[in-house]
């Protein structure tokens, strides 16, 4: 049976068909949907894990145990495993273990470019890269064998564009897949240093073979057409290349790293011109230059942003595609903004009202450093809202602590900001820390999480207290507040920015999109009372629209939240049906 599958879904339906029995992430987009998938089948444990660092762990566990296994997260969320990664190229495997990283060239959803295939080096952990579904699907499964013959784990990196582009997928049947037996052996599995010095021989060892095999692969392969040209190319940047050059000569690369360089050099002595197309880093092309090979690249095209065929053949051949009827340049912007009813908005709205300087953090809560709102003055990483925090406080004293707040949502506290917490206790910082906890993980499409008490399947499970854990790690101020009643809580953030001890503020509303929250009637704004003052356009909220002379709610956009009612001075917005204008 033949299917249309994303990317990401054909990841998943690599790792049913090769016989995985563990599947463990940390959600972040683009990488999101694989174990979202993978958590269909019954036939594989499926976790959203605390962290990536966690997620990995688990599944090398499983590895260990003998298991196929695998892990998925985003480019970011590699540094956050890199830990257990270098140690697990030293360990090795026993069940295949797999990792999916999805990289996001032009940053849609990340706070930096970054390429895996640098990390995966550094780590002496082999890569392969899929250019469609089809190929997402079978170097899945290529993937785990490549794992237990060479006793490594491997990265399958993927971009943004092939997670989520479509492609048919011939389905397989599942493998039967039997548990390897565990054996103990502690100068393979403990990384001692007397043991992982003599795992680093292994570990060296294996890239040689691994250089043999990329040479020989069928991963990679020549396809020959007009060889006036040829062009080294992997991932989407093969759709795109084929599509600028045409008949030319390619060398598609599979295996990324090591790169074949046998095969590599065959190829380039038999064309006139050598192109690498490559998205992010000169990965390919630097190795191509260490081999003593003229290549064009990096020097005519940029290492920022994604890559398309009309940047290509402007780049590398000044064909710059007529703009017949630019969109871009017709329609106006449309920044991103917080979701109507989101409750995340009153949570801004006062701090800028009170002229805070606010820590942030990674989530759909970020967007609170955009007009109007502007609070948000940093944002790092996933939990750096609380160490950063208690060092602005360190450097600038404790007066500081006052004008500051750190602001972090329930999933990325769970994440890493635990521990930026127990940090803040154990070295008497001073500040306010606002857990904004909106009952599920926003950002990625609504995954549960360690506070939401249920499982990846949607299982019943153990629900993390947040009050609970945090006056387990020694805050003794803690206060709950629903971030809309926004009299009580712009007071309780008064009270707490003022004491001379450590707080945290639960900012508890669930996320206005979650199908169990149900609001009141829409709003509308009763024109004869207004008076214009546009304090509630203050809110930012995306529902209320200045139209100049009038301002106006969009009955399309309102959910009824009932927070703009609470800023008017005027009682001029009251529900529809009403009192009409």
């Amino acid at each position: 049976m033949k299917k249309l599958l994303l990317g990401n879904e054909a990841i998943a339906r690599g790792v049913y068909e090769a016989g995985a029995t563990v599947s463990t992430a940390y959600p972040g987009t683009p990488s999101t949907e694989i174990t979202e998938n993978i958590a269909k089948y019954d036939e594989i444990y499926s976790e959203w894990a605390p962290n990536e660092k966690v997620a990995l762990e688990v599944a090398i566990g499983a590895s260990f145990a003998g298991a196929r296994a695998t892990c998925a997260m985003k480019h970011v969320g590699l540094n956050v495993a890199a830990d257990p990664l270098f140690t697990a190229s030293y360990t090795g495997v026993n069940g295949g273990l797999v990792v999916f990283v999805a990289d996001d060239p032009g940053m849609h959803s990340s706070q930096n470019e970054q390429d895996t295939r640098i990390i995966a080096r550094a780590a002496k952990i082999p890569v392969i890269e899929p250019s469609d579904s089809k190929e997402c699907r079978d170097y899945t499964k290529e993937a785990f064998r490549i794992s237990e013959e060479f006793d490594t784990p491997v990265i399958v990196r993927l971009t943004t564009r092939i997670s989520h582009s479509q492609g048919i997928v011939e389905l397989e049947e599942r493998e039967n897949y039997e548990l390897k037996p565990y054996v103990k052996n502690a100068a393979k599995y403990v990384m001692m240093p007397a043991m992982a010095k003599k795992r680093h021989v292994f570990v060296e060892e294996r890239m040689a073979g691994l250089r043999d095999y990329s040479d020989n692969s069928s991963l990679n392969r020549i396809e020959w057409g007009n060889k006036k040209i040829g062009v080294i190319t992997a991932g989407i940047a093969y759709q795109y290349a084929k599509e600028v050059f045409g008949d030319a000569s390619y060398l598609k690369l599979g295996m990324v790293y090591p790169v074949p360089e046998k095969l590599i050099k065959e190829f380039a002595s038999q064309v006139d011109i050598l192109y690498v197309i490559e998205e992010l880093e000169p990965f390919i092309e630097n190795q191509c230059r260490l081999m003593g090979l003229k290549v064009t690249g990096k020097d005519k095209l940029p290492v920022i942003g994604e890559y398309s065929t009309d940047l290509i053949r402007e780049k590398l051949f000044g064909e710059a595609k007529e703009k017949l009827n630019d969109i871009e340049d017709q329609a106006p912007a449309r920044p991103p903004v917080l979701c109507a009813g989101c409750p995340h908005r009153a949570t801004y709205y006062v701090l800028k009202k009170l002229k805070l300087t606010v820590s942030g953090d990674i989530g759909c809560y970020t967007l609170g450093a955009l007009a109007p709102l502007e609070s948000v003055d940093t944002c790092v990483c996933m939990g750096a809202s609380v160490g950063v925090a208690l060092g602005m406080e360190k450097a600038r004293g404790k007066e500081q602590s006052k004008k500051t707040v750190a602001v972090i949502g329930d999933s990325t506290f769970i994440h890493s900001g635990i521990t930026g917490l127990i940090d803040m206790v154990y070295n008497k910082g001073t500040g306010t820390v606002i857990i904004l906890d909106n009952s599920i993980t926003g950002m990625t499409g609504h995954q549960d999480n360690p506070t939401t008490g249920f499982t990846i399947k949607g299982e019943p499970t153990k629900q993390v207290d947040l009050l609970k854990l945090c006056k387990a790690i020694g805050v003794e101020r803690v206060k709950v507040c629903d971030p809309f009643n926004l009299k009580e809580f712009e007071q309780i953030v008064k009270e707490e920015i003022e004491q001379e001890e450590l707080s945290v503020i639960i900012a508890q509303r669930p996320c206005a999109l979650l199908k169990s929250v149900k609001f009141g009637p829409i709003l509308q704004i009763n024109q004869d009372k207004c008076t214009k003052c546009r304090m509630c356009m203050r809110l930012g909220c995306p529902a209320i629209v200045d139209r100049g002379d009038r301002i106006e709610i969009n009955p399309t956009q309102c959910v009824g939240c009932d927070l703009c009612p609470k800023v008017c001075r005027f009682d001029a917005i009251e529900k529809a049906g009403g009192q009409n204008d």
